[in-house]
């Protein structure tokens, strides 16, 4: 499953690239953008934090880095905005992401050995 879990983390990583950084097409248009960003960024946090599970702080710092480096990287993509409030809520969905499996993990573990 963490090897699984890597690979899913890479695929998603690229697609938030492509939609944030490509052409305005390219993003889903669902009507919450909001949600979108949040939605993504947490799949992208929770790949993380079940293919890394012993990298928690390393895993922590790489998505909300991914969050500030993709909104910076809007000030030079033609027809896009880079939004204080927009990486915000990518870094929090994103911290949550990989602090739900840490958790839950977390919790099996001391279940099990009690």
């Amino acid at each position: 499953m963490t090897k699984a879990s890597r690979i899913a983390s890479v695929v998603v990583l690229i697609g938030i690239i492509l939609v944030t950084l490509g052409p305005i097409e390219f993003r889903p248009d669902t009507g919450h953008a909001g949600l979108d960003r949040a939605v993504a960024f947490f799949l992208l946090g929770a790949t993380l934090g079940i293919g890394f599970p012993k990298r928690f702080p390393l895993s922590l710092f790489f998505i909300v880095g991914v969050a500030v480096a993709l909104e910076v990287l809007q000030l030079v993509a033609p027809g896009r905005h880079a939004r204080f409030d927009d990486m915000l809520v990518k870094a929090v969905a994103g911290a949550l992401g990989v602090f739900l499996p840490w958790i839950l993990m977390w919790g099996y573990r001391r279940s099990t050995t009690d």
